[in-house]
């Protein structure tokens, strides 16, 4: 096979786990990173965080006021780090799933006293789904802002992003 026709394949892949844009995504076996650059001319600023069970995934839903950030998504080992700190995070569960924004933050740094967008919990455990068992924040630093999820298990996923609200979107694989 040719160096092309490899890279071919690897894109297709790695594009078969993720999506991207305005749509739904089936969690297709994807347990690879997924990261998309982001194109956002100013700082996303985080208003909402959830997590639920839809339509046979577990939904977790960051909500942005004014466009969505670029991401990074993978699992990652322990220990979890704060981002700045380096401080331990503890989370529950048995795998953590990272989710990086950037250029993002909870906080609009342009105003003078830096309020905050977001205002929910830092850590919370959702009560309605299936593999998910707590999110925390672990880092609002740089224009990165960073948040783990707690896992029962290392599950595939799909990113999307949308518009109406700008939100990021990762639906993970569910056995129901």
């Amino acid at each position: 096979m040719t160096r092309f026709a490899l890279a071919v394949a690897v894109t297709a892949l790695v594009l078969a786990g993720c999506s991207s844009d305005d749509g739904d995504a089936e969690p297709t076996g994807a347990t690879t990173p997924v990261t998309v650059k982001g194109t956002n001319a100013e700082t996303a600023l985080l208003t909402d965080v959830t997590a639920s069970r839809e339509d046979g995934v577990d939904r977790i839903v960051f909500t942005f006021r004014d466009e969505a950030p670029g991401y990074d998504v993978r699992y990652v080992s322990r220990p979890i780090l704060a981002d700045g700190s380096g401080d331990e995070v503890e989370i529950e569960g048995d795998h953590v799933l990272q989710v990086r924004m950037e250029t993002a933050l909870d906080a609009d740094l342009t105003q003078e006293d830096a309020p905050l967008t977001y205002t929910g919990p830092q850590r919370f455990s959702p009560t309605d789904t299936e593999t998910v068992v707590e999110l925390a924040r672990t880092g609002g630093f740089e224009a990165v802002l960073t948040w783990v999820v707690g896992l029962d298990e290392r599950v595939p996923f799909a990113v999307t992003t949308e518009s109406d609200p700008p939100r990021v979107v990762i639906d993970l694989q569910t056995s129901g």
